[in-house]
């Protein structure tokens, strides 16, 4: 099987892709290595995925119309597996049109060459930010999702109506999947496990937003690729119990189309992630509290029943092993 893989020097587009390879399968990764964060890091794990013959590397940016359009034709894919995007909430206030470039404008690229290859089943990321101000713990798909409260947010949100509107249009198969706070060896640097442990071995203090008082659905990489995986091997059909009376959002009756959550299912308070982080790495933190940033929100985990009943997902990594093994990579691969 061909699977395109967007976002294959990513974090998660990297695990995914190097899970694909080992299960014996053909990838076509494709990353344009932007500068969001250390491109020598991207680098790095394109290196490691093209010591496969099995991988297919192609440095082009979703946003380039012409250029997707003419990868889509050249590789014809059966199955993509769409984790390309601009991430990050806190970039979003201050770069708003990377967001429209990567996420909207992408997205609708990847939409089209799906719809011109006849794709099988498309795997898309969304997030846990759609929720956005909706207060109802453990987030459930069968939530609304109508009021986000960050730029970011409004984009995933607006991906997974794309997808459902192409599903419905063209009967291609689509899967969303909303992501909770991913971590892992090869991570991102903007997000907590890794600034934290920089900041940590520096000795320099680690900003903490809202005075500590946040938690998260911390999901281990090798949990969330499996979910991935999983969803990629069962496309969706039209729900034929939907009632547009009372339409559930994480279904279709018109669509082969579904979201699902994917995550731990389990919060985490940032001051405890914080603690197994110092044991892991026989260090204290400098703490400095600092006031809630705009966009965030308190606390975010959610109810991952669905996903477990559609493809027996079950996620089974402890934050003490997965910090372990994320500070175990840290240290090797910078050498600290």
């Amino acid at each position: 099987m061909t699977v395109l893989v967007t976002g294959a020097a990513g974090f998660v587009g990297f695990h995914t892709a190097k899970r694909l390879l080992a299960d014996g399968e053909i990838v076509i990764g494709v990353d344009n290595f932007n500068n969001y964060y250390d491109p020598a890091l991207k680098e790095s794990r394109w290196a490691l995925l093209e010591s496969s013959r099995a991988f297919d590397g192609i440095r082009l940016d979703i946003a380039d119309r012409d250029g997707v359009d003419a990868m889509f034709r050249s590789k014809q894919p059966k199955k993509v597996i769409h984790l390309a995007a601009q991430a990050g909430v806190r970039h979003s206030l201050d770069h708003p049109h990377d967001y429209a470039d990567a996420n909207l404008v992408g997205m609708l690229n990847i939409l089209e060459g799906c719809r011109t290859v006849k794709t099988e089943h498309l795997v898309f990321a969304s997030s846990s930010s759609v929720y956005g101000a909706n207060g109802t713990m453990p987030f459930s798909e069968h939530d609304g999702t109508a009021h986000p409260v960050s730029l970011y947010a409004a984009t995933k949100r607006a991906n997974e109506a794309m997808a459902h509107a192409y599903s419905h249009l063209y009967q291609f198969p689509a899967t969303g999947l909303r992501f909770f706070t991913v971590y892992g060896p090869w991570g991102r640097p903007d997000m907590a496990s890794f600034k934290f442990t920089k900041a940590i071995l520096a000795g320099d203090p680690i900003p903490v937003f809202n005075r500590g008082n946040l938690a998260r659905d911390f999901t281990y990489v090798g949990d969330v690729v499996e979910g991935i995986v999983r969803a990629l091997a069962h496309p969706p059909e039209p729900d034929s119990e939907w009632d547009v009376r009372q339409a559930d959002p994480a279904t279709s009756g018109v669509a082969p189309y579904r979201l699902f959550n994917i995550g731990r299912g389990a919060p985490v308070k940032l001051m405890d992630f914080i603690a197994v982080l110092e044991g892991a790495l026989g260090q204290k933190a400098k703490i400095d509290f600092q006031p809630m940033q705009p966009g965030d929100v308190e606390q975010t985990y959610c109810d991952v029943s669905e996903l477990d009943r559609a493809v027996g997902y079950r996620p089974s990594v402890t934050i003490e092993d997965g910090i372990s093994a994320f500070v175990s990579w840290y240290r090797e691969f910078y050498k600290v």
